[in-house]
C-alpha cells in the first residue's frame, strides 16, 4: 500500500480524475500482452499531460522510494510494462499530439502516446513513410515501440525503430529533464544517449517527445505469395533471394500450422496444403519494381516454389497482408495460452534454425507455430499451450529454454524486436556472459541507483 502522502501529492500534481486507485481499474495494468506471466497490481496508475508532470511524478516516486512503471498501449510480449513490485504505472496515453511534421528536415515530433499508424497516416499526407511497421501497428504507440526498439515486417529493407529515432526528450530518475538528440542528419556531440535510450525498456529515463525521420512513400510496390512443399526450400529460397542482391521491403514465413489457422481465420486464399508460404514485397521506383519482381519469381520458382502468385491489385496485396498480420491473433484461439517466441538469427542460419524448432517442437511433444520476418532472421516460433497444464508447461520452459540455446549457437541473439522484460532475463548470460551483464547493471546503476524506474526488468539488483 502507497502511503497517503504519496497519493495527495500525485493528486495534487495531476488532479484527482488522473489518478486511479479502484482494484478495477489496478488490475487493467496488471499484465501485458506477454503469456504465461504472474500479473502484478500497482497502486497507483497516473496519467500525466506533459513532461513537467511526468517529471513531478519522479520527483514523488524517488522522494518516497516508489517504483514506477512507463507504460504505453501494453502490447509488448516480454513483461516490459508489468509493476512486479507494485507501486506507480504511468500511462503515456494521454500524451497523444503530434507536435510537428517538419517536411523541409523530413522529421515529425511526436508524444509517446502517439499511435505508429496514426503518424503514418499523417505522413501519407504528404508522401512520407515512417518505415517501422510493428505487427500492432493500429494499437502500439511510440512510446512503447521505442523503449522496445520494436522491428517489423519492413526490417529488412528499412532498418528497425532505432534507426529512425533522432531526438528524445527524458525525464531522468531524479526528475531532471534532458533533451538529447536533434533535426540534424549529423550529430556526434557527446554520447549516444539517443541510443542508449532507444531500447531500454523505461529502466533509464522516462522518454516524453520523440524526433522521427521520415521517408519518401515509395512510387511502386509489388506482393508476392510462393507455396512451397517443404520448409527447407523455403528457407532456402530466402537465402537465394537476398545472395541475388534483392532486398525486399518485406520477406516473411508461415508453416502449416500458420497457414492452416490463418485462413481459418480470415480467408485470404492461402493453400492448406502447403508446408510453407513466403510473402515477398518489393517497392520503389515502378521500373526497378517490375524488374525486381521478375527476378524474385524466378528465384522462388528455381528454389522449388509449386506456386507464385503476384497479388493483381491492392485489394489483393491488402488481403495477403492481412493474413500475415493475424497470425498471432489467429494461433491464440486454438489454445488457452499462447507463447510467443523471438529468436532471431543471421538470415543465412534461417534454414537451420527452422530446423531446430521442428526437432525442439518433436523432442518435447509441443506444437509450435512458425512465421516471422525471415527476411531479417527474425523468427517467431510460437508455442501452443496451456498454462493450467503444469507438465506440459514444463515441456514449454524447456523448449524456450533450447530454443534461444540454438539461436545463440548460429550467431543470433535472444530479442530481435520484443525485448527483454522479465522474460528474457534468465538468458542474458548467455548471449553476454557475466561480464557483459555486469555492464548492463553498471550503467543502470549510474542512470537510477535506487532502481526506481521499471524494475526488476533486464537487469536486477545484484
Amino acid at each position: 500500500m502507497l502511503a497517503s502522502e504519496v497519493l495527495q501529492e500525485l493528486v495534487g500534481v495531476l488532479g484527482r480524475e488522473n489518478v486511479l486507485t479502484e482494484q478495477e481499474d489496478l488490475l487493467t495494468y496488471a499484465y501485458d500482452a506477454t503469456a504465461a506471466m504472474k500479473h502484478h497490481k500497482p497502486d497507483v496508475v497516473v496519467s500525466p499531460l506533459s513532461t513537467e508532470q511526468v517529471a513531478e511524478i519522479v520527483k514523488i516516486a524517488v522522494r518516497y522510494k516508489v517504483p514506477i512503471y512507463p507504460r504505453g498501449s501494453g502490447t509488448n510480449l516480454s513483461g516490459g510494462t508489468i509493476p512486479t513490485e507494485g507501486g506507480i504505472v504511468l500511462s503515456m496515453l494521454n500524451l497523444n499530439n503530434i507536435l510537428e511534421l517538419d517536411q523541409d528536415n523530413l522529421t515529425a515530433t511526436v508524444q509517446p502516446g502517439v499511435i505508429i499508424q496514426a503518424l503514418n497516416d499523417e505522413a501519407g499526407k504528404h508522401g512520407l513513410i515512417y518505415p517501422p511497421d510493428p505487427g500492432t501497428v493500429t494499437t502500439a504507440t511510440m512510446g512503447g515501440s521505442v523503449s522496445e526498439c520494436s522491428g517489423g515486417l519492413r526490417g529488412l529493407k528499412y532498418g528497425v525503430t532505432k534507426h529512425y529515432i533522432m531526438g528524445l526528450t527524458i525525464v531522468l530518475a531524479n526528475g531532471d529533464i534532458i533533451r538529447w538528440g536533434g533535426k540534424t542528419v549529423k550529430n556526434v556531440s557527446g554520447y549516444d544517449l539517443v541510443a542508449l535510450f532507444t531500447g531500454a525498456e523505461g529502466t533509464l529515463g522516462i522518454i516524453t517527445e520523440i524526433i522521427v525521420k521520415l521517408i519518401p512513400a515509395p512510387e511502386a510496390r509489388k506482393s508476392i505469395l510462393a507455396v512451397f512443399d517443404d520448409l527447407d526450400k523455403a528457407g532456402n529460397a530466402i537465402a537465394a533471394i537476398i545472395r541475388n542482391k534483392i532486398i525486399p521491403a518485406t520477406l516473411e514465413i508461415m508453416d502449416k500450422d500458420t497457414i492452416q489457422t490463418v485462413e481459418n481465420f480470415v480467408h485470404a486464399g492461402l493453400p492448406l496444403e502447403a508446408e510453407a508460404v513466403l510473402l515477398c514485397e518489393v517497392d520503389g521506383y515502378k521500373e526497378v519494381v517490375e524488374r525486381e519482381a521478375v527476378l524474385v519469381e524466378k528465384i522462388l520458382k528455381e528454389e522449388g516454389a509449386t506456386q507464385v502468385k503476384i497479388a493483381r491489385d491492392d485489394k489483393e496485396r491488402d488481403l495477403l497482408w492481412l493474413a500475415r498480420r493475424s497470425a498471432l491473433p489467429a494461433l491464440a484461439q486454438k489454445r488457452p495460452t499462447t507463447v510467443l517466441e523471438d529468436a532471431t538469427v543471421p538470415r543465412s542460419k534461417i534454414p537451420d534454425m527452422l530446423k531446430a524448432i521442428r526437432k525442439i517442437a518433436l523432442k518435447y511433444n509441443l506444437q509450435i507455430a512458425t512465421f516471422g520476418h525471415a527476411g531479417d532472421g527474425n523468427l517467431h516460433p510460437t508455442i501452443l499451450t496451456d498454462e493450467r497444464d503444469l507438465e506440459e508447461m514444463k515441456r514449454v520452459h524447456l523448449a524456450v529454454d533450447e530454443i534461444f540455446q540454438v539461436a545463440i549457437s548460429l550467431g543470433g541473439t535472444l530479442s530481435g524486436e520484443h525485448g527483454i522484460g522479465i522474460a528474457k532475463m534468465k538468458f542474458l548470460d548467455m548471449e553476454f556472459g557475466e561480464a557483459g551483464v555486469a555492464a548492463l547493471r553498471r550503467i543502470k546503476e549510474a542512470l537510477d541507483p535506487n532502481y526506481v524506474l521499471n524494475p526488476g526488468k533486464i537487469v536486477r539488483r545484484d
